[in-house]
Order: structure tokens, then sequence, then C-alpha cells
């Protein structure tokens, strides 16, 4: 499917307007799911750039809106949760111009984006916003210990740095509070059904592995996917790889099941 892409301001917002990025399939049916996806960037990133998962998941017939989440107040804990939660509230009413009252309303990223939507998740179970419909989470950056097994990889895709500065950055305001680490959460039930992709050959692999098993052992609704390796999965957060992008279509169906089985559950 053909994936329309137009930049826009959305202005109703407590906090001010923020500019997000919105990729929708050119023809989406009625009441497509709607995902609000917070790009990666180890918490260090802010502008509206291109997202290449972003522009998959739309052609399936999803809207996804990419915000510029760390531009209106910066990016250190909670200021991008505080935006990320303003962008929630707002999509919950009446989806704010973007699909409609049908459709399911998803949050998402990936990287330090899913540590947002994973943290969103949190806060709407918190604040009873029973809105919150599924949460897609991809490679998100759950453990600021950094000391899995599989994290010893990261230095070969050049991003084991990157993530230590970056985590550093984002937990300056000297709070690691179970929103700002999910791993760290010890009440993990109640929260949105998940979606969570990885691969073989991600250093995030087992942190995730990890904290799928623990919200699946809290009773929660949890799709779970590892890619191969070897099909460019650690490029969508910048990682270095010499594969070529082989992640789409499995991203895509994992998506597609992931929303049929939610709406029908």
């Amino acid at each position: 499917m053909t994936v329309d892409v137009k930049d826009m301001l959305l202005d109703k917002l407590a906090i001010g307007p923020v500019s997000a990025r919105v990729y929708q399939g050119a023809d989406y049916a009625k009441g497509p799911p709607v995902l609000l996806y917070f790009h990666g960037g180890a918490f260090l990133q802010s502008g509206l750039t291109e997202c290449p998962v972003a522009r998959a998941l739309a052609s399936t017939g999803a809207i996804v809106v990419v915000p510029d989440y760390n531009a209106p107040l910066g990016g250190v804990f909670p200021k991008p949760l505080e935006v990320g939660f303003e962008l929630f509230s707002y999509l919950a009413k009446k989806r704010a111009g973007f699909g409609d009252r049908k459709s399911l309303l998803l949050i998402g990223g990936e990287e330090s984006g899913g540590n947002i939507a994973a943290a969103i998740a949190f806060k709407a179970r918190d604040h009873f916003a029973n809105e919150l419909d599924g949460q897609v989470l991809m490679s998100p950056l759950v453990d600021p210990f950094m000391g899995s097994a599989s994290f010893r990889n990261a230095d070969a895709i050049g991003m084991r740095q990157r993530w230590a500065e970056g985590w550093s950055h984002y937990l300056s305001g000297g709070v690691c509070h179970p929103y700002a680490a999910p791993c760290t959460c010890s009440r993990l039930s109640g929260v949105a059904p998940a979606l969570l992709l990885t691969s073989q050959d991600d250093p995030l692999l087992d942190e995730i592995t990890g904290y799928a098993d623990r919200l699946r052992s809290a009773g929660n609704t949890v799709h779970q996917h590892v890619l191969p390796a070897g099909t460019g999965w650690p490029a969508i957060y910048g990682g270095k790889t010499d594969a070529a992008p082989g992640w789409h279509g499995t991203a895509c169906a994992q998506f597609s099941d992931f929303v049929r089985d939610i709406s029908t559950a």
C-alpha cells in the first residue's frame, strides 16, 4: 500500500504545540488503528526525520503519528514522558481528527521511544486511562544497567557508548523512577496488551525477552517475536549492520496480527 506522509503541528496541547510527522496508508479502511509512535535516538534525538518502522506499519492501513517529543520540554526524565502522555490524552479525545471513534488507539516506539511508550502504558493504567488499546514496543530500552549477556554485542554495532550517554542524559534529573526504567517496575499487572519485537542479533534481546516474560507472568496479554539475525533489524535505531533490510514483512505481519487479536478480544 502506498503511504502518504505529511508534517503537521499538533497545537491544542496544554504543553504547547508539538511538531509531528504523520504516515498514513493511502487506501486505509474505515476505523484504521491510530498509532502514536515515538522515534528512537538514545534519548538524545529531536527533530522530525524519516522513520522506517512508522512507514512500514502505515503500509498495513494504520495511521502512524510520530511526534518530536523531546523538543517542547527537553529530553531529561520526566519531561519526554509528560509530553508523550499529553499527546496520548489528546489523541484519546475523539482521536483528534485521526481515524474515527471505532479506531483502536495504540502507543509504540523503537529503542528510547519504546521506553516512553512503555512508561505511558504504566501511567495510563495508574490514571485509569482506559482509552489505550495496546502498546507496540520495537526493541525498547528498558534496562539502564546494560548488564545482560546479549548487551555484550552492543560494541559490535557501535551502540554501547551512545546508549550509555543516552541513559546518563535521560536519568540526569537524579531519579530512577519505574516509569523511567520499566525493568525496575515491581507492579506490571493491568497494562495494555503488548507487542514486543527484537532480533537474534539485537544487543537488547535479553532485556526485551526478560521484560516480555515479566509482563506475561503478571497476567498481561503479550505478543512477542524474535526476528532471525541478518534482517538488518538493529538499523532501525542506528545500529551498524551490513545486512540488507529484511524485517519489513515480518514486522508488518506481526503488527497486523496483534491489531486483529486485540480487536476481537
